[in-house]
């Protein structure tokens, strides 16, 4: 038998007329499907980190909770009630799960030193007190206290910081208030949220 797509969609018309005629509801089989894909998850409101936009997303963990157990991503879309996306997700923010779960996503911070063709992992404390040595060694080299007509400037030219579309206004406010603070003049950010 030959069928038209005009014959599928007067066929599928005439079907779910029948349905809502003869009293089918199709809410309990939905609501039943949801219940059995994120049954005992724990669900988590989070943002998309890719771009400007902020959509919020909700993220369905198992495990979280239970002793000796490592949390494990089995979720994640859009969130319905958050103001930009309404639960829609671009095709990047629907891959949040497979980035989550990649083996070859990095879970602890790595350093690459002078002259070295490899990364090294370093622990977070490592790391935290190497940002600090190399944040306060190049704002003393690159501080400026007089500009050329000998006026006071204290401002560091040799950082700039640049906040993410994660960041809220509150966040973006307290990083600008420290970094200012530290003399930088070059900032930027792009709150959203």
């Amino acid at each position: 038998m030959q069928t038209s797509r005009r014959d599928f969609f007067k066929v599928a018309a005439v079907g779910g007329v029948a349905a809502t005629v003869f009293g089918f509801d199709l809410k309990p089989a939905y609501a039943q499907l949801k219940e059995l894909k994120i049954a005992r998850a724990n669900e988590t409101r989070s943002t998309c980190p890719y771009c400007a936009v902020g959509c919020g997303v909700l993220i369905y963990t198992i495990g979280d909770r239970a002793k000796n157990v490592t949390p494990q991503v089995i979720h994640v879309e859009g969130d319905p009630d958050h103001p930009t996306n309404r639960g829609t997700l671009c095709p990047k923010g629907s891959s949040l799960e497979q980035d989550m779960l990649n083996p070859r996503r990095l879970t602890k911070p790595q350093v690459r030193r002078p002259g070295a063709t490899d990364w090294e992992d370093i622990s977070w404390d490592n790391a935290l007190d190497e940002i600090a040595r190399w944040t306060k060694k190049t704002r003393d080299d690159t501080f400026v206290e007089k500009d050329a007509n000998g006026r006071t400037a204290n401002r560091c030219e040799g950082i700039s910081f640049i906040g993410g579309c994660t960041d809220t206004n509150e966040f973006n406010y307290l990083v600008v208030k420290t970094m200012r603070s530290l003399g930088l003049v070059y900032l930027e950010n792009q709150a959203r949220v």
